[in-house]
C-alpha cells in the first residue's frame, strides 16, 4: 500500500502548509484530499510536488508492505 505519510512530514519540515500548495502553486484541493485518503495521483503530479518542495519521491510517498 502506498502511504503519503512522509509528503506530510516533508510540508513540516519545509513549513509549507496545504494552503501554500493550494492558493500559492496552484496544487488542485482535490490532489491534497485524495493524498490526505491514501487514493492515487498521477506521476505528473507526483513530479509536480518533488519541483514544488525541493524534493526526491521518497519523500512524498512510501509503499508500505504490512498493508
Amino acid at each position: 500500500m502506498i502511504s503519503y505519510k512522509p509528503f506530510f512530514e516533508t510540508l513540516a519540515k519545509k513549513n509549507i502548509s496545504e494552503y501554500e500548495l493550494i492558493f500559492k502553486q496552484g496544487i488542485s484541493a482535490n490532489t491534497i484530499h485524495r493524498i490526505k485518503k491514501g487514493e492515487a495521483i498521477t506521476t505528473k503530479t507526483l513530479d509536480t510536488l518533488c519541483f514544488i518542495l525541493d524534493c526526491s519521491v521518497s519523500e512524498i510517498l512510501e509503499h508500505d508492505k504490512t498493508k
